[in-house]
């Protein structure tokens, strides 16, 4: 991490440490923290294990320092103190030996000190721990600048964490808490590391234990695992060790469900296929079916990378959202497949019945209501962008009421159909078609930026016109009156008030001929 967060942070656990030792308090920072300063890797997250009461002492410390007191976990005696700019900027004025730090502060400088007890000793506290990596524990007041840790370690968490390896401390940990049987998974992708045969086994032995889950904490690990660059492959993984179906159990109908022959693959893989498809066309990651030529065809641009690097809520962006579309668009085809009468399978409103399985599916796992909106959106209109014409390209209008529709969701839209026609062909691409479907989406993203410009000056008309020059009273006919003037100056139809105007006229001459 920088240099002026790391002196910030050991001027802050320093005094921690001397108000702890002035209440008689031994206290020891283990776990995660202790992994990533070993790993050299940044992290705002410090846990922080006392003898004693840990929701006394976190309201003492959130009392003297000035930070916000969290209770997190009554009944384990777990809480955290959020520690801000304020708070930091005195733990460093207030350094002994020297005059207060220069380094200009950095916003992103807020901490965590999650606080938990121990009884008897540190060792028997690690031994309720999850990971060998994450059992490991230093006294509070041996973190010193470029110091060479000797943690307590009673399980070669250090050993482990050279060769890179997520072991389980004990046989017990899944049974304990089983978020962990996720939470391995996470690690192995953020560290690049292997989970051990015996471990994968406990993994499988206890993977019906994820249904007991809170959905919150279900949501945060596997959006931590969609923010991920090869999320893709450890969602394969986590099928491997029979958590994603148990996760998400209508997936597992998607799997050896056939498609037409257009599709590579059954349901399933191609759902899975299609995040990995959607990875490469975000520039996040290679793809083992995709190639230079395909991918420098794809519309990209600095707008496009921002819009999708957008959060969403708490943890997630448009980016993780995407995929986890990608995962879910087509969950409900086993539901909706029939064969017409050339034997050909049919998945007829798929889009439709599949948002509404999506919502549902989030909902459980406890997903903001924006979140569900945009993944759900997703769902629901991923065929549109190929609906939007049949031959040649797609008229002004049809360009409007996409993105009229889609809102901010149809950047993301027009990428999961790109994905979805990829993860359908899979190394049978071709490119001529392919070149086609890139430029669909080129003219769509092009077109809507320059409907964007032409409806940034005034309105050519408002309500109030409508009224005086055609008579008409305050209600519902109004907004859609000035809905079709504002599509038809999107779309270049008309320029001028007089234009508008007419427009109206015959609007409402139409309507009256009915």
């Amino acid at each position: 991490m920088p240099v002026s967060q790391v002196v910030s942070l050991i001027a802050m656990l320093n005094n921690l440490y001397e108000f702890l030792v002035q209440q008689n308090c031994r206290s020891y920072v283990v776990g995660g923290f202790i992994r990533d300063w070993l790993l050299g890797k940044q992290t705002n997250d410090v846990d922080i294990a006392v003898e004693g009461n840990a929701l006394n002492v976190a309201e003492e410390v959130a009392k003297n320092f000035g930070g916000k007191f969290v209770l997190l976990d009554e009944a384990n005696s777990i809480a955290r103190v959020v520690m801000g700019e304020e708070q930091l900027k005195g733990a460093r004025d207030k350094e002994k030996g020297g005059p207060p730090l220069n380094p200009p502060y950095l916003a992103r400088d807020v901490w965590y000190f999650d606080f938990s007890s121990f009884s008897n000793n540190i060792e028997s506290d690690l031994a309720r721990r999850d990971f060998t990596i994450d059992a490991m524990a230093v006294e509070l007041g041996q973190l010193k600048e470029n110091c060479q840790l000797k943690p307590i370690d009673p399980f070669c968490g250090g050993k482990d964490l050279e060769n890179r390896i997520i072991r389980a401390v004990s046989e017990q940990i899944f049974a304990s808490d089983a978020v962990r049987l996720l939470r391995a998974v996470r690690l192995a992708a953020e560290f690049d590391f292997t989970i051990e045969p015996n471990t994968e086994s406990l993994i499988r032995r206890y993977s019906q234990s994820v249904t007991i889950v809170a959905g919150e904490r279900v949501r945060e690990e596997l959006l931590r695992l969609l923010n991920l660059p090869r999320a893709a492959h450890y969602l394969h993984y986590l099928d491997k060790l029979d958590l994603l179906v148990t996760l998400v159990p209508e997936l597992a109908q998607t799997k050896g469900v056939e498609q037409p022959v257009a599709h590579f693959w059954d349901v399933f893989e191609h759902s899975l296929q299609t995040v990995a498809a959607t990875e490469f066309l975000i520039r996040q990651n290679t793809w083992e079916y995709g190639n230079e030529e395909i991918l420098a065809t794809v519309p990209w641009s600095n707008a496009i990378e921002q819009h999708l690097s957008q959060d969403v809520s708490g943890g997630s962006n448009h980016k993780s959202l995407l995929k986890l579309g990608g995962l879910l668009h087509d969950i409900a085809k086993p539901k909706t497949k029939f064969l017409d009468d050339t034997g050909r399978a049919r998945f007829l409103g798929h889009t439709k019945e599949g948002a509404e399985m999506t919502a549902t599916i989030l909902e459980r796992l406890r997903f903001s209501r924006s979140e569900i909106d945009l993944v759900e959106s997703l769902v629901y209109h991923h065929l549109r962008p190929a609906q939007m014409t049949n031959e040649g390209l797609p008229t002004q209008r049809a360009i409007y009421r996409y993105f009229r529709d889609t809102g901010d969701v149809g950047i993301d839209i027009l990428f999961l159909a790109l994905a979805d026609y990829l993860a359908s062909r899979g190394p049978l691409v071709h490119m001529d078609t392919w070149r086609k479907i890139c430029q669909l989406v080129n003219y769509i993203l092009t077109e809507q930026e320059k409907q964007k410009d032409r409806v940034t000056p005034p309105k050519l008309v408002d309500g109030h016109d409508l009224m005086n020059s055609f008579g008409l009273t305050p209600g519902t006919l109004i907004g859609k009156l000035l809905a079709t003037v504002h599509e038809a100056q999107a779309s270049g139809e008309i320029t001028t008030r007089e234009e508008a105007l007419a427009l109206v006229q015959r609007e409402l001459s139409a309507k009256q001929s009915l």
